[in-house]
């Protein structure tokens, strides 16, 4: 910490990081920031744990986002050292997570336009009950995207029954890929279209390449971060200054 910072304005303090004074009120609102003392005129004055949360804040939203930062700096801020660990690795945790599901979804994305040259019999075609298990989703997942219109299975004599055939598969394949990288419907009926008119899946792997380029950026944001945070407990909690001693 800075010793020589001793007091600041509003308009101080958000120039610190490029926020503006209405932004400063309101983090100090949100208890995003330590209530600021008043001066005898009536006007906030800040000091250095307010600059430290402040620079706290703006690293972390730059990583997980403002509104998920919002929710967790007050508890940053009034919670115990083990808490903020414990928030600190979860967060760690979810980017890992979400890593997994988009490379995953790569993966299969490939294997989904790989198996789609394949020939395809008509005895190959696939229960939806057999589809669900290939995939490890739910026959009420199959039956929702079809109802989407995102696959088309086709009908057997008995009313109810479907039969996945090569294009629904490869269809479903698709899907099942890019819901696993966290992409909306929307997003996906998209891509669709673009495959069955033009058989193209550039689109597709470029929204999970470019996702898992974002991820990394948030990885390292947090990694940034974590000077920040470091000082904002060591700033706010004699407990963690004994562990940093």
């Amino acid at each position: 910490m800075n010793p020589q910072v001793r007091s600041l304005t509003t308009a101080q303090l958000g120039g610190l990081v490029g926020y503006s004074t209405q932004q400063v009120r309101d983090l100090e609102r949100l208890r995003i920031i330590p209530p600021a003392e008043r001066g005898a005129n009536g006007y906030r004055r800040y000091a250095e744990p307010h600059a430290v949360a402040l620079h706290a804040y703006r690293s972390l939203a730059a990583a997980i986002g403002p509104v998920p930062a919002r929710r967790l700096m007050p508890r940053l801020l009034d919670g115990t050292v083990d808490a903020a660990a414990e928030q600190l690795d979860e967060l760690h945790a979810s980017l890992a997570q979400e890593r997994r599901r988009v490379t995953e979804a790569l993966r299969g994305l490939e294997v989904a336009v790989e198996e789609s040259a394949d020939v395809f019999r008509d005895e190959d075609a696939m229960t939806i009950g057999e589809l669900a298990q290939a995939l490890g989703v739910r026959a009420s997942a199959l039956r929702h995207w079809e109802r989407e219109g995102l696959i088309h299975p086709l009908r057997t004599e008995a009313p109810v029954a479907r039969s996945y055939g090569a294009r629904a598969v490869t269809e479903a394949r698709i899907v099942a890929a890019l819901r696993s990288g966290g992409y909306g419907i929307p997003s996906i009926s998209g891509i669709l279209d673009q495959l069955r008119s033009q058989a193209l899946t550039a689109d597709a792997q470029r929204m999970l390449t470019d996702r898992l380029a974002a991820l990394t950026e948030r990885s390292v944001a947090l990694l940034a971060a974590a000077g920040d945070l470091h000082r904002l407990l060591a700033a706010g909690s004699p407990e963690f200054r004994r562990l940093d001693a």
